[in-house]
């Protein structure tokens, strides 16, 4: 069967995946990798600006990804990028150095693209598959994807300036530092005057699912896996809004040298966790809902189905 790739020039990290269909419809990967190259340094300024490091970090991480599909030889291959470059001023050069450096050109997607690939990619997961009505949030880097489903529809779908990096560089003084209770404060304060402001609105009824997907929930189970000696894939999918605050009061109160030990914690991803966790905390209780349900599908396996019809 033919395969497709899609790589995903995140804020915070990039990933690859090649995927294809199986006999009975289903995406099935055959490669997935992250890496993490926090492109988006300087995403909560003004006018935000991709360093000439941040730059260099992309387009390695690139050639790495890309000859990580090579591999299988897909039939075709989508490079996407999202908040860091579609808000960076330079944005525009750094698309032409990685289409000079690999030949390969970036589409950069808008804030509702996104989310509507998320939730493209959300339906592809069989373990959502009894679901009709629920929440889906996906936090990056740049961004946080908020999107309302009803009978398995996308009813809304709007992208925030609420991604982990740009938070901490705004609200957190010294990452290196335990998390302060002022930090975490002024994010829940900035998230519950975002969402109203995004024009999302939580419609369901109250206890209504949501599902979350990106690095931090994916973080915060492997965590909880960790303490029990399971492997991610053997971890409870459910992460309850009580274990997210337990990890916070954990972790948020240890300097940066204190987490990056932590075993299921990437060390590049300690400095932002305690913003990341903060901010899933505070949608939580925004929305009144209790717990996350938690996918690994996502933007990518969105794109992923889009290439696969096209080449059908």
């Amino acid at each position: 069967m033919s395969s497709v790739a899609v790589i995903d020039l995140g804020s915070n990290s990039m990933k690859v995946l090649v995927a294809e269909r199986s006999v009975d419809g289903q995406l099935t990967a055959r490669k997935t990798r992250t890496i993490d190259a926090r492109i988006s340094a300087g995403i909560s300024q003004a006018r935000p600006h991709l360093s000439e490091e941040g730059m260099a970090r992309g387009i390695d991480a690139v050639k790495a990804l890309l000859n990580d599909a090579a591999v299988f030889a897909p039939q075709s291959i989508a490079m996407v990028a999202t908040s860091a470059v579609r808000d960076a001023v330079n944005g525009p050069d750094f698309q032409q150095r990685v289409a000079a450096a690999t030949g390969h050109s970036i589409r950069i997607l808008s804030g509702e693209e996104e989310a509507n690939l998320v939730g493209r990619g959300l339906t592809c997961d069989p373990a959502l598959s009894g679901l009709r009505d629920f929440y889906v949030f996906d936090l990056g880097g740049g961004s946080l994807e908020c999107l309302t489903f009803h009978n398995r529809r996308i009813q809304q779908a709007v992208s925030l300036p609420l991604g982990c990096v740009r938070l901490t560089e705004k609200f957190v003084p010294n990452p290196s530092q335990p998390f302060t209770e002022e930090s975490r404060a002024a994010i829940t304060a900035h998230i519950r005057a975002a969402l109203p402001a995004g024009d999302f609105k939580f419609s369901l009824p109250k206890n209504s699912i949501a599902v979350g997907t990106g690095g931090t929930l994916t973080t915060a189970r492997a965590i909880l896996g960790a303490q029990k000696g399971l492997n991610l894939e053997k971890t409870d999918a459910l992460i309850t809004l009580d274990q997210l605050r337990q990890l916070l009061g954990w972790i948020g109160a240890l300097p940066l040298s204190g987490r990056q030990p932590i075993a299921g914690l990437p060390a590049p991803r300690a400095d932002i966790f305690p913003a990341a966790l903060a901010t899933f905390i505070a949608v939580a209780e925004s929305g009144g809902f209790e717990a996350y349900r938690n996918s690994f599908y996502n933007l990518r396996w969105g794109l992923a189905a889009e290439l696969l019809d096209a080449n059908h």
